[in-house]
Formats: C-alpha cells, structure tokens, sequence
C-alpha cells in the first residue's frame, strides 16, 4: 500500500500561502551577486579568543570590541554561567572563557554579573578543570602556566610524509600546525592591561593540573609528555629550527589570498598566534590580510559585536536554491540561474591537502566557504551537484547546461575517488581514521580524525540517486553496505553533523529511497517506523545535543522546525508501504510547521541542530530554520498533487 494512496490532505490554501511566504522571504534575503548567506551561531567562546587575540596583537582599538561586552553578557543565564549550546544549563570552559573576555574589556571581577560567574564557575571546579584550548588561552595571558599545557614537539612537521599530521582531521590539522610554533614559544603576551584570574582557582591560587591519566594504554602518552618537556627545559628539542621553519612555511602556504586559514575561526586565530610568538610585524601585509579575514567573520549592530566560528554561504546557496525549486520556483527563475551561476564560479579546480592521500583523484569539488581551496568538502559539494541538477542555465554569457553537467560529473568523480576503505564517505579526507589521536592530550575535544559516517555518505548516494552523474557500480555498492551496516538495532542512523539522529536517519532514508530502493524496503521502514515512534504530541520532530552523550535520549527534544522538516523529508522519502498512519503523522508534522510559521515566512529556533564536534562544539544554523521547512512543505505539496 502506498502513502500516496492514502492521502487526504491539509487545506491548499493555508500550505500555498505559507510556501509563498518563506520563498518571499528568502528572495528578500538574496545578496547582490547572487548568493545567499545566514549567520553561524556557535558560542561566546569566539568572541573572547578574538578579543584575545586583538589585545595581543595590539589591533583591538580599531575593532568594536566595546559591543563583544553587551553580546557576551546578553547570553549569560540565569545561574551565572554560559552554555556551549542553548539549553544546556551552563558549561565550565565555556564560562571561564567568557569571563576571561569580560575581564580583557575591562570589566572588574567586583561587577554582579562577573560575582554570579566565579560561583558558577567555582562550583564546576574552576580554572583546573577546563579543557586544554581554555587553559591555552590562558597560558597567552599569563593566567595559567605553561606547564600545564601539552608539549607537541616542531618535529613532527619533518616526519616521513609528515606523519600524522595528514592523519589528523583537516580541522585539527589547520589549527595544530601553527600550534606547532605556539607551543614551542610559549609565549605570554604583554597585555596594555594585564589581568589575572586567581579568583576562578578553587585551590585559591594559580596551579599547574597534570594532565589526566586515562588509566589504559593511552598513558604513555602522558610519559612522552614528560620527556618532551625535559627535552624543552635542557634545549635538547632535535630538530627544533628546522621544525619551526616548517611549520611556519605550511602556514603561510595555506593563507588565502583573501586572508583566511581552512575557513574556520580556529585555524585562523592559531595562526595569527603563530605570527605573533614568531614576531611578525602588525603592519606585514600577511598579518594585515589574516586580521581582515578574521573581521569578515564578524557580526555587527547596533549594540553588539559577536563572531562567527566559520561562514556557510555555499550550503546556505544550494540549500536555498534546492528549497526554491522543489516549492515551486521554475529551474530558469533569475534569481535561481543568478545563485546557480554563482556556484559554479566557486567549483575548486586546486590540489587541495586531500591530495596526500588520495593521489588519484582530480579536483573539482566545493568548498563551505567563500574561499577554501585547500579543504573542499564532500557533504557541500554533493548538495551543490544536486542543486545545479535542478536548475536551467540559458545560453549566451551563461554557463549552459552542457557545461553544468560536465561541472557535476567533474565533481562526482571527485566524490568518488575520496572514498573510504570501509566503504562510506566522510567530510573532508579519505580514510582519515586513526582513532588513536583522540587520546592525545592535546585532544580532549575528541576531535582529531575525520572517518567515514553515514550522513555524509548518504549525501553521496543521494546525489548519484538524483542526478545524472554516474559513478561505479562497484563503489555504489560498497557505499550502500556500509550505509546499511551503520543503521542501529532500532532503525535509526547517527548523524555526526547534524542533532543528531534525526538528522542521520532522514539522511540515510532520502538515500537509500533512490538508489535500489526495493532492495532495502526493510531498512527504509524500520527507519521510517523510528522517526514515527519519536514524534512529539504537537505534531513536531526535536532532540537535544544531549544524545551524543546519551543514546537513550535519541529522538527526543522540544520540537524544532528544522528538525520536524528533517523527519518530514525522510517519512516523504521511504514513502511506500508506510500506510495511513505514516501519512497521518506527515500531515501532523506539516501542520506543525504551518502553525508555528511567522507571519513573515519564517520560524524561530533557539535551539542548536547542527554539529562542530559532537558532545563539545554545535551550531545553529540560522537559515535551517527556513530552507529546511520550505523543501519538506514543497515535497509534501508536490505528493499532494500527484
């Protein structure tokens, strides 16, 4: 039986009117050349590492640092302290940075609002019980020792085949090799007004914390930690010039003309760190250029300064273009040929890092950002391969569309040759697995490696599922086992970039609902049967980042638009044989969207649904919210009619 057949429908008036509504909406959000682009919210940290970073480097008085102080305290809650993603009750090395920027802008520890801080603070532990990149930025200041940080010797960066570094995530790649050159200087930086932070010491002083043992096999690191720290204090570090000097040439290589490292915030700002313990001048061209990248990802009005950790305009452009379409939009609209152009201007024909492991593939790839030639990704430049595969380009100054489809078959072979050994896809590497580099001191944010996982490999299959591009058949299947081996014993899939597995299972189910579908009946209803067993009683979809440390909290959350438009696209997705209670519990979800739709064609949501770094680092993307509802109401209208 198919869902199709059991239909009835919510009024077409109400599902047209608010389909307009947020088409006109994101039209009115267009940018001149064509794209579109929403703010990446993450938290405060990003701020006060950016005011960090100015007052070291001296360029804080021709910023607006001022208005990070009323950003910073706006999202301070209620018990004192600062949420590493909203609805989270507070979070210790969240708080101690944002207290840390407060105190940098002048703000005295006597304040309420700094008093309601320290007792949050002090009642989570204190300083010695933040993360290692908390107590770095601490280290720069003065407010906490450097020997409590992890060594990572200049070496390394001579390594045969610079081993691990191409082993780390490209992440943790860009933001460790000028780390590299930071940790070796030690710097503390003289401030034009020092601060300490004694008061957040429950001990009552400034102390140096060992490093924690895990107590398994993972200790001798903390072993190799004492002989690096050794060979430091006598200056028998091997290599060392050599080291520096290698690291500081990978870094300046991997500048952007526009100024930008890897995209995100973090390479960025280790990298200006860099400069600076290596005594670059302020006024060095390449300085001045990566202080400017740095401003582009800041945020201003009226009253406050805040920063983004990365910028998404490539995904928010294809997401906006696909919603468009798939609502109604023709393939030839202007402003859907305007956007599509765009894209195309982005496609990457560099040799980026990914090229060390993968010496087979050609590039052609997109990148998230405006300018990220080095780490391109396979979640984006799938999305963009499916969105120009909707879309009608005229002829003339236009690319046409002969053009197009050899730009997404460029891209699809891109995609293909990144594949990993076990069969999946993951973001930005190819078998980028060495879980071992999680346990790592320096990497207490579990966030060292890039492996294969289901969402981005669903992405991939969904794209060779949905557009004309081919790829052989020999890696579709690989790709498929190990989408079908990573479904839970419940019938959901994990997502690792977005909350959480919601977002996997309507990925795996958008997937494997086009490629071979009949093959996998079992596993699209048993996902399928998932997403309905975890519908909220107000029709709506949600679930806290909280299930990435605990499984048993899967599926459940307030509701959200994005994530209802998530569990809306993959029940549209697995469409036969659901039945009529299926189709009943889409109508639910979409008038759930339909009746906490504002009045000017969008929604709000506090709540984060996108995903850094599970269980440390999550996002909220601001235009999920639209795009998101936009593509499942479209899909849902499309069904109605046929």
């Amino acid at each position: 039986m198919q869902i199709q057949e059991q239909k009835q429908g919510i009024a077409s008036e109400a599902l047209t009117q608010a389909i307009k509504n947020c088409q006109n909406y994101l039209l009115s959000q267009q940018k001149p050349d064509g794209h579109w682009i929403a703010q990446l919210e993450s938290n405060v940290t990003m701020a006060a590492e950016v005011v960090l970073l100015h007052k070291a480097w001296g360029s804080d008085k021709t910023r607006p640092l001022a208005k990070v102080v009323p950003y910073i305290l706006e999202k301070q809650i209620a018990n004192g302290g600062w949420e590493l993603y909203y609805g989270d009750g507070g979070d210790l090395s969240t708080s101690v940075e944002a207290y840390m920027g407060l105190r940098l802008l002048g703000m005295p520890a006597t304040d309420p609002a700094m008093q309601k801080a320290k007792a949050f603070i002090l009642g989570k532990g204190g300083i010695s019980k933040t993360r290692v990149f908390t107590k770095f930025h601490l280290a720069l200041i003065g407010c906490y020792d450097w020997r409590g940080i992890p060594s990572i010797p200049p070496w390394v960066m001579l390594l045969p085949d610079s081993w691990p570094i191409y082993e780390m995530s490209s992440w943790a790649r860009g933001s460790t090799v000028p780390l590299l050159i930071v940790f070796d200087k030690k710097p503390v930086f003289a401030l034009e007004n020092p601060i300490t932070l004694d008061e957040l010491y429950c001990e009552g002083k400034p102390v140096t914390t060992p490093l924690p043992s895990s107590n398994d096999w993972s200790d001798i690191f903390l072993h190799l930690d004492n002989l690096f720290k050794a060979a430091e204090d006598n200056n028998l570090v091997p290599f060392r010039q050599e080291g520096l000097k290698a690291a500081e040439e990978w870094v300046l290589e991997r500048q952007e003309a526009t100024g930008d490292w890897g995209g995100i915030i973090p390479a960025m700002l280790n990298s200006m760190l860099a400069l600076k313990a290596l005594d670059y001048d302020l006024n060095d061209p390449i300085v001045q250029r990566g202080l400017g990248a740095i401003d582009n990802f800041g945020l201003e009005d009226a009253e406050t300064y805040r920063m983004q950790a990365c910028v998404s305009p490539i995904w928010d452009t294809a997401w906006v273009i696909r919603a468009l379409v798939e609502s109604g939009f023709a393939p030839d609209h202007e402003a859907i040929t305007q956007g599509s152009k765009w894209l195309l201007d982005k496609q990457i024909f560099d040799y980026g890092d990914w090229h060390v492991k993968n010496r087979q593939g050609a590039p052609g790839a997109w990148a998230f950002e405006y300018d990220n030639r080095f780490y391109p990704d396979l979640d984006d430049t799938a999305v963009v391969v499916m969105t120009l595969n909707q879309v009608s380009l005229a002829g003339g100054q236009m690319p046409n569309d002969v053009t197009k489809l050899a730009a997404m078959q460029r891209a699809a072979n891109w995609c293909a040759s990144m594949q990993c050994k076990a069969g999946g896809w993951a973001a930005f590497d190819i078998d980028n697995d060495q879980d071992w580099l999680n346990k790592i001191p320096y990497g207490d944010l579990k966030a060292m490696i890039d492996p294969n996982t289901a969402d981005v490999t669903s992405r991939v299959l969904e794209m060779v599922g949905e557009t004309p591009v081919t790829m052989d058949q020999q890696r579709i299947r690989r790709g498929l086992d190990y989408l079908l081996q990573e479904q839970e014993a419940d019938g959901s899939w994990f997502g690792r970039w977005g909350v959480n597995y919601i977002y996997g299972t309507s990925g795996a189910l958008s997937a494997l609902a086009l490629v071979e579908p009949e093959k996998h009946r079992s596993s699209l209803e048993r996902g399928a049967q998932w997403l309905l067993g975890c519908q909220n009683a107000d029709g709506g979809w949600g679930e806290t980042c909280e299930s990435y440390k605990d499984a048993s909290l899967k599926g459940q959350g307030d509701s959200t638009a994005s994530q209802t438009a998530w569990s809306l696209i993959g029940l549209l997705a697995a469409g036969e044989g659901m039945g009529q209670f299926a189709w009943d519990a889409i109508e639910r979800g979409v008038t759930y969207l339909l009746g906490t739709q504002k009045t000017d064609g969008t929604w709000d949501e506090e709540y984060f649904t996108g995903t850094g770094f599970p269980c440390h680092f999550y996002l909220n993307y601001h235009y999920y919210r639209l795009y998101f509802p936009l593509l499942a109401l479209g899909r849902y209208q499309r069904m109605q009619k046929h």
